[in-house]
């Protein structure tokens, strides 16, 4: 199945960029970030903002950008099935242009990425072509917020986002 991604949540300043892989497909069909109920990752995010968790996307989307968080997936299409990252096909996918959006933001410090895959990625096809735009960046591994990362609870995924980025939030 083709999968194209969603549009970016940025924020007028940016200060942090997360990024993950593609979207799964309860979020495609739903043309919203983490749509699935039991990814952690609108859980986590609310408790690094210091903000009331809220089911409105509208709102989540502006905790975010109060936050100076952009959102975002390394790839703007690809082939998959089902949801997981590890069922990307790596033949004919696209990455979307961080170039362009780093250029509108280079107060963007921090990049950080929801999951394993989305970092490989993201290293891969934008940082090592480009490493002058990461020079003065920090990159960040987070653990995935997904559902499908069944190793840590949402206690310990928040515990490790908060030790890695909350100093930047």
């Amino acid at each position: 199945m083709v999968c194209q991604g969603l549009s970016i949540i940025e924020p007028a300043e940016m200060r942090v960029l997360i990024l993950g892989s593609m979207p799964g497909r309860v979020s495609l069909k739903q043309q919203a970030y983490y749509a699935h109920p039991r990814n952690a990752f609108w859980s986590v995010m609310s408790t690094l903002c210091h903000q009331a968790w809220s089911s409105d996307y509208e709102k989540r989307y502006q905790m975010l950008k109060f936050c100076k968080v952009g959102l975002w997936d390394v790839l703007s299409d690809c082939e998959r099935k089902g949801s997981l990252d590890a069922a990307i096909q790596t033949d004919g996918l696209k990455v979307n242009d961080f170039i362009s959006l780093l250029d509108r933001h280079p107060e963007c410090s921090v990049v950080a990425f929801n999951g394993a895959k989305a970092a490989q990625l993201f290293k891969k096809h934008v940082a090592k072509p480009c490493p002058s735009y990461f020079t003065d960046r920090i990159l960040i591994d987070l653990p995935s917020t997904s559902p499908a990362h069944a190793q840590l609870n949402l206690a310990e995924k928040t515990k490790i986002w908060q030790d890695k980025l909350g100093y930047f939030l």
